[in-house]
């Protein structure tokens, strides 16, 4: 038997979700027969796998020991000793980062150095605001995600009220995602709005844009704005009103303008006269936290606008554009 206090960190969780994150091995069909066995108690009494669970509950588990192993990972952690992180606006509650293309947010599988979430953990756990083996069952996580070889700002929640708040201020769009790129050719007009539909291919990690709805397509929309244009190429700002896959390398494509440098959409013989570009010219570069009164721990960041800094391809194509 072991027995857990509930921290600040692991409060507003149901029962039956944390006593997977505190016993990581133990299978969910044995989690779900030793919940009705009743197997687990809090506070010293039996209750529904629903049940909220309140900042200094005790959770007693009545397992065996071998369920209670966290994995490699937790070890890992105490191996990366300079974690490699551009870090662009960070508090007490969150910290943001300008990731670099070709590094993935989270690993492909299992548990990876490489990635940016263990970058960031392992920064946190080294400045002492993160212990893995204080934590029941909260870890730092990454609010939002871009692709491998897309650079920019990825957030992180340092605590899981912060997550919470983040994971609805992204759904509710109450956070300006704005990206630049460089494109092949000059949009038409310069600026203004992509509204299509996007059907996700799983299978081959592609996305198709369609001009009407059809089942399994989602809707997809993009303001975008010319910064500047030289030559056949023009820097261009996009901002997401929508969030999917791939978005604005399809809808960019789609529309006439493909990506510098992107191989799966986008026209790669011809970006590849300007160089060895290895990935397409896409960056998150700004945020802006526009909360509108619902921010709650969080509200202090209303207004608060991040901006990424040193876009290689921006200093390479428009080294005096004004972004």
């Amino acid at each position: 038997m072991k027995s857990f206090t509930v921290g600040k960190n692991d409060a507003g969780q149901r029962l039956d979700r944390f006593i997977a994150k505190c016993a990581p091995v133990l299978p969910s069909s044995l989690l779900q027969k030793y919940l009705r066995t009743k197997h687990f108690r809090v506070n010293g009494k039996h209750v529904p796998a629903d049940t909220r669970l309140r900042e200094g509950d005790t959770v007693a588990m009545y397992i065996e020991d071998r369920f209670f192993i966290r994995g490699r990972d937790m070890d890992d952690h105490q191996k990366i000793t300079a974690p490699k992180l551009d870090i662009l606006y960070e508090d007490e509650n969150i910290i943001l980062v300008n990731k670099e293309p070709g590094v993935l947010c989270h690993s492909d599988g299992g548990w990876s150095y490489t990635t940016l979430i263990a970058r960031i953990q392992a920064y946190l756990r080294i400045k002492g605001e993160w212990d893995p083996e204080k934590e029941n069952a909260f870890a730092p996580a990454l609010c939002n995600r871009i692709d491998r070889n897309t650079g920019g700002i990825v957030i992180a929640a340092k605590t899981a009220e912060a997550l919470r708040i983040m994971d609805d201020m992204i759904k509710d769009r109450r956070i300006g995602k704005y990206y630049l790129c460089i494109v092949l050719g000059r949009p038409k007009p310069q600026s203004g709005t992509l509204e299509d539909y996007l059907f996700k291919d799983a299978a081959k990690n592609r996305v198709y844009v369609r001009k009407s709805p059809e089942k399994g397509a989602r809707t997809a929309v993009t303001r975008y704005r010319t910064l500047a244009s030289k030559g056949s190429l023009s820097l261009v700002e996009c901002e997401l009103i929508t969030g999917r896959t791939h978005q604005i390398r399809a809808q960019m494509a789609a529309a006439g303008w493909p990506l510098l440098g992107d191989g799966k959409y986008g026209q790669l013989r011809k970006s590849q006269q300007y160089g060895d570009e290895t990935g397409q010219a896409l960056w998150s570069y700004k945020c802006v936290f526009d909360f509108q009164g619902q921010g709650g721990a969080l509200s202090y960041l209303e207004g608060k606008t991040v901006r990424a800094r040193n876009i290689p391809f921006v200093e390479k194509y428009f080294p005096d554009a004004t972004v």
